[in-house]
């Protein structure tokens, strides 16, 4: 059955400095929610069955070579997909290396939600076997050789440091290996790469105070010509793409953070908290506050 993961114990979300890893065979039925997010990464790996993975409103379907990666700090919840009978999967919870980040971008899903897939099927042993040398080498006691194997079915915790630096050795392999071998979506045919650098410059950063002039400026365009563009590329204007941007970020911040509605509105961008609550609710349904104590970002999605 589903389990808030705030009353797991430390092995469930470790506190910086450890690497936890094991495999999970788990029935349908199974869930884990994590209203705080964690203070480490996660990163599973598919092997079987399915899981649904999700972050606010972005959500993963997982298959066999699918690796999806959660941010510190980021609301998620995790569980095996209705219908799929079961969900196999290694999962690590660690402190990732920074020279990972740039690998890992090309594939963020969502905020903090990255979906490192497809893996080409040829990689999928020596992931495996990564995995499998990360379970053994987390429980290296630095005497003697690291083990050669471990029992798979076994949650191995890397305390001293080697442990931990081997096992990390192991994750960089796989973040590698998937990261090279995946293709990151292709940005959408036909757009101009004005337009697109300017959904850039708003998703970097929503709450900053863009204009269209100075979105124009910063693509060198005109302010007229730069709006005609967006509009017609992006099929809305670039001040409501905008506001759509500053409510997602809004959303998120409501749903990882404890800052009060006023200060998410003041640093999603929006000047006037009435002005927040008002289109908050016409975007979401319920008012920021309602939303927050309420979940919404768990309910599932409706067809």
């Amino acid at each position: 059955m589903p389990v808030n993961a705030d009353g797991l114990p430390e092995t469930a979300a470790p506190p910086p400095g450890l690497v936890v890893v094991g495999r999970y065979e788990q029935p349908e039925g199974y869930g884990v929610t994590r209203p705080r997010g964690a203070d480490s990464w996660l990163f599973t790996w598919t092997t079987g069955g399915r899981g649904r993975l999700r972050q606010g409103a972005a959500e993963v379907r997982a298959g066999a070579g699918d690796l999806v990666v959660f941010a510190p700090g980021v609301r998620h919840d995790y569980a095996v997909e209705p219908g799929a009978g079961s969900w196999q999967f290694w999962w690590v919870h660690c402190q990732a290396r920074p020279s990972w980040a740039p690998w890992l971008r090309p594939y963020e899903a969502g905020d903090g939600l990255f979906a490192v897939t497809p893996a080409p099927a040829a990689l999928h042993d020596r992931v495996g076997a990564a995995f499998g040398r990360m379970l053994a080498d987390a429980r290296w006691t630095g005497t003697g050789s690291p083990p050669v194997t471990a029992p798979q079915d076994r949650v191995a915790v890397a305390h001293g440091t080697a442990a931990r630096e081997l096992a990390l050795s192991c994750l960089e392999e796989i973040v590698l290996l998937t990261a090279a071998a995946a293709r990151p979506p292709s940005p959408p045919p036909g757009v101009d790469v004005r337009v697109r650098r300017a959904e850039e410059l708003i998703a970097a950063d929503p709450g900053a105070p863009h204009t269209v002039h100075g979105l124009a400026a910063s693509v060198a365009l005109s302010p007229s010509r730069f709006a005609h563009l967006f509009t017609r590329q992006v099929g809305r204007s670039p001040m409501r793409a905008l506001r759509e941007a500053r409510l997602r970020h809004a959303a998120r911040l409501l749903e990882s953070t404890d800052l009060s509605v006023d200060r998410v509105a003041a640093a999603s961008g929006f000047a006037s908290p009435f002005h927040f609550n008002r289109v908050f609710r016409e975007r979401y349904g319920v008012p920021p506050g309602a939303y927050r104590a309420g979940g919404q970002w768990l309910e599932p999605e409706t067809e």
